[in-house]
């Protein structure tokens, strides 16, 4: 099971593709996937959702709760970790086209 909320298979990172992540200052695995995305150099706009109005409201239409992280790829919405297990290394490297996962 690649990611439980995604609607559409995605594969091959596309510098082209528009990715936002919904995150808090204090969530963990937001960090996490923070790092992940710098490490490989992939661009991307962060929504906080404790600081930017209607934030948390969009995340609870999309995705029916509060989980962060989010990440929004060409606006199809993917939960990139497992409650317990943290970020999927693995699944985000094959969906975004990155070699190495971490």
């Amino acid at each position: 099971m690649l990611v439980p909320n995604l609607r559409l298979p995605l594969s091959g990172y596309d510098r082209n593709m528009d990715l936002t992540v919904y995150t808090a200052f204090w969530c963990r695995d937001c960090r996490e996937a923070k790092n992940f995305l710098k490490k490989h150099n992939i661009p991307f706009r962060e929504v906080d959702i404790e600081n930017t109005p209607g934030a948390a409201d969009e995340l609870m239409k999309n995705v029916g709760k509060r989980a962060i992280p989010q990440f929004v790829l060409d606006g199809k919405w993917i939960q990139p970790y497992r409650p317990g297990q943290g970020f999927l290394y693995d699944e985000m490297s094959k969906l975004l086209g990155v070699t190495e996962s971490r």
